[in-house]
């Protein structure tokens, strides 16, 4: 008896505390913070009959993009929510409306299934129309739902050749729609009317276009474009460079975006504090026919106009975007401040220009777009950073080359007068 009402009494100490670790437990999962909603992407490829094209480092357009999209399948973050929409690729005939209306769902937007996915793209084979509208609206009903991230990667190598829905008007129907959906092209072919249509796509939604004309760009662009879904986004804040320092508007640490028409000069004003360092990158992108030299400019002036310190980029060729960026670590305050107590701020004056050129018949306005990130951190602590010691102000690395030189210039005199004495005496 006594053993049973001790195995009685154990059964129910396990039992209470059982009960108490799960009463514990329930409000601890119940305190985790919630998951972060999960990035959706659509890819829209193209399988009009031009894909057949064999123009893509030996193979044809279609084969290129299936190998792209086999390097991307397996690339693509676990977190990330991917699906594939086709154009082109069901109606083989001649019927203007029923080819332009040829768009369907391949995979849908969820988890991936990689090998499943991959056996739908390889059963793809270039076929009919170009229904670039239908597809776009198709891809945003695909991605509706969820507080995420959405994404539409558009591939194609030609104009839409379903009028009279235009897609640049789709694309800003979608962009209205105040979903936060981006949609990014890239074009397969070099022609001048397929990039203005696929440039103004990106540019309704916030997006990019970009050429592409090998294997390897393309399956790199499209991972890029899928990883840049998966992480956190920054909502950029509109703002516009004046045409002077004195004018300038005051910007925070941010992301902000302008425009810059070609030969005009934008400028902002940051306020720096003692002990701060001032962190500034600007990115100009050709969103349409340049010439091949170019570059960027961004300089840090004193209200007064002396230079403290620049940045630039310059190159020639085909480009998407250039970037420059510069760093401004003003000294800790030793004994001025601004009446209250509080060390006076310095207000420094970005200047940004590029050197982007185009024949007369290319539009300049909108200006190019701009991208400006500004950023202001604790001042480096130590001389053994290069802003620091001073190289980030310009005068500093003059100073030290003047001085180097001077120095080897006496040490070279002397060593030749001695070796010249020398040969003499001997």
């Amino acid at each position: 008896m006594i053993t049973s009402k001790r195995l009685t009494a154990g059964v129910g100490i396990a039992l209470a505390t059982l009960a108490a670790g799960l009463g514990t437990a329930i409000p601890a999962a119940a305190d985790e913070a919630p998951a972060a909603p999960s990035p959706k992407v659509e890819l829209v490829l193209d399988v009009s009959g031009s894909m057949r094209t064999r123009d893509i480092d030996g193979q044809s357009r279609m084969a290129a993009a299936k190998q792209a999209f086999n390097d991307v399948l397996d690339a693509v973050p676990e977190q990330v929510r991917l699906g594939i929409r086709t154009l082109g690729a069901n109606y083989p005939g001649e019927d203007r409306e029923v080819g332009c209306k040829d768009t369907r769902q391949l995979y849908p937007v969820g988890p991936l299934d990689r090998t499943e996915a991959k056996a739908a793209v390889a059963t793809l084979a270039p076929t009919g129309f170009t229904p670039i509208g239908p597809a776009l609206l198709g891809a945003a009903d695909d991605l509706e739902g969820g507080d995420g991230s959405r994404r539409i990667v558009l591939i194609t190598d030609g104009e839409d050749t379903c009028g009279p829905l235009d897609p640049c008007e789709v694309a800003r129907e979608i962009a209205a729609r105040g979903t936060h959906l981006v949609v990014d092209t890239l074009g397969l072919v070099p022609n001048a009317k397929i990039r203005q249509q696929l440039t103004c796509i990106a540019e309704a939604t916030g997006g990019t276009y970009t050429a592409v004309q090998h294997k390897e760009e393309l399956s790199g662009r499209v991972k890029q474009l899928v990883d840049r879904a998966a992480e956190p986004t920054v909502t950029p804040v509109a703002t516009e460079g004046a045409e002077s320092c004195a004018a300038a508007p005051e910007l925070k640490p941010g992301l902000y975006t302008d425009r810059a028409e070609i030969a005009q000069h934008r400028w902002y004003r940051v306020e720096v504090l003692p002990g701060q360092e001032l962190r500034a990158s600007a990115s100009v992108a050709a969103d349409r026919a340049v010439d091949d030299d170019y570059g960027v400019l961004l300089r840090a002036v004193t209200v007064h106009g002396r230079e403290i310190v620049r940045g630039s980029e310059a190159g020639t060729g085909r480009t998407d975007v250039i970037s420059s960026g510069l760093r401004y670590p003003k000294a800790e305050a030793e004994d001025g401040d601004d009446g209250d107590g509080k060390p006076a701020a310095e207000a420094v004056c970005l200047q940004l220009a590029h050197s982007f050129s185009a024949p007369a018949s290319v539009k300049r306005s909108p200006g190019l777009p701009v991208e400006l990130t500004v950023d202001l951190v604790d001042g480096p602590g130590s001389a053994s950073d290069v802003a620091a010691f001073g190289l980030g102000r310009g005068w500093w690395l003059l100073g030290a080359l003047v001085l180097t030189g001077l120095v080897a210039g006496l040490l070279t005199g002397w060593l030749s007068r001695w070796r010249v004495a020398v040969w003499r005496t001997n």
